[in-house]
């Protein structure tokens, strides 16, 4: 029987928690550090406002609370889940202004914020736990 150390190993979760806060910069490149650079612009900032949301909103800034973070890389599929300590939200199912909206909508007129819309416009999955407290991004890579 021959075994080999050559043959493709199972993709594995990776993971980092943080202190709730607003620099980011270390984690975001942690994060980032599979993904080709000619897409680290687009999802670093996809990335940067769920951390924000996580932290800000999630934790209310509470350095006592943390923002926990999995992520993968599998083939050209690349995942992060990001959790927070919050008590949740309702998330939207879909965050897509109509066809003919006037650029300068109002924010209570919209049904998902600035953050949200992002992620949507960003990621090509874009999936909520249940509470509202466990985000789910993926995309896929040409």
């Amino acid at each position: 029987m021959i075994h080999s150390s050559l043959l493709p190993l199972k993709p594995q979760w990776k993971s980092v928690s943080f202190p709730s806060t607003l620099y980011l910069f270390p984690v975001l490149d942690l994060l980032l550090q599979n993904v080709p650079k000619k897409h680290h612009d687009c999802i670093r900032l996809g990335l940067q406002e769920a951390l924000v949301n996580a932290a800000k909103h999630g934790n209310s800034l509470d350095v006592e609370k943390s923002v926990d973070v999995k992520f993968l890389k599998s083939g050209r599929s690349f995942t992060w889940v990001i959790a927070d300590e919050g008590t949740g939200f309702a998330p939207p199912q879909t965050c897509q202004l109509p066809v003919n909206a006037p650029q300068d909508i109002p924010d209570s007129a919209q049904e998902c914020g600035r953050g949200i819309f992002i992620l949507y416009q960003i990621f090509d999955e874009v999936l909520w736990s249940k509470g509202g407290t466990e985000l789910k991004l993926s995309k896929v890579l040409s």
